[in-house]
């Protein structure tokens, strides 16, 4: 049970903030309005997103440290799930962004840094996709999954501070939490952020303890074989 406790208390968060989120009053704001409610689901995908490539950063570099492969299918598995969430935010961002901006696009800077850190990520898998040799695409991948994540930071937080834009908190914006995240928003937002982060990482557990049952079995496999041949 001890074992459990974490994801039953994912599962109620995540129902708490889905309930929560579209039923608990928010705040009445011009152009905003209910879109709102949005905040509990677009910030914490984003969080999550940074949670798991940061934990894909670690394992790039505990691999490129000790040369173990199991290191490198943690990298490679919070590394995918976190472009799964990098996916989510910038949906749910675009469809915020409709009704709040006028259009789903409109070249923000933040916008431009978060989409520029995706293709970034995305040329992640092609590049592993590309090669054959385990050891090669595990030395490679992980170098370059260190770039990534050192691309990130700036593109994202730095660069978007340095200029105007439309984002709360960037460009002289106030941020969400100085005027507009009042006490009942804080009820919901929080264990969204939480239950989101939770989300992913159980996400990409699930996804590691796989293809690690599947890296062990073939290993075990090929030392058989190779015993047999001997």
């Amino acid at each position: 049970m001890r074992n459990w406790w974490w994801k039953i208390l994912c599962i109620i968060l995540c129902i708490y903030v889905a309930v929560g989120g579209f039923l608990l009053p928010v705040p009445r704001l011009d152009i905003l309005n209910e879109t709102i409610r949005n905040l509990y689901f677009h910030v914490p995908m984003w969080f999550t997103m940074i949670v798991l490539f940061g934990v894909a950063f670690f394992y790039s570099i505990k691999y490129l440290r000790t040369g173990d492969l199991q290191d490198d299918i943690y990298a490679v598995q919070y590394t995918n799930t976190g472009i799964f969430f990098s996916i989510l935010g910038m949906l749910t961002g675009m469809e915020w962004a409709q009704y709040t901006w006028g259009a789903a696009w409109s070249n923000d800077p933040k916008q431009l840094g978060t989409a520029m850190s995706m293709l970034i990520y995305f040329a992640y898998i092609i590049l592993r996709g590309g090669l054959k040799d385990e050891e090669k695409k595990a030395k490679i991948s992980a170098v370059y999954n260190v770039f990534a994540f050192a691309m990130m930071i700036p593109l994202i937080f730095v660069l978007p501070r340095m200029v105007d834009s439309l984002h709360p908190g960037n460009g002289g914006n106030p941020a969400f939490a100085k005027y507009d995240l009042d006490s009942d928003m804080r009820l919901v937002f929080y264990p969204a952020v939480i239950g989101w982060i939770m989300l992913g990482w159980w996400i990409a557990a699930l996804k590691t303890r796989l293809e690690l049952v599947r890296f062990r079995k073939e290993n075990t496999l090929q030392f058989e074989l190779e015993k047999k041949a001997k």
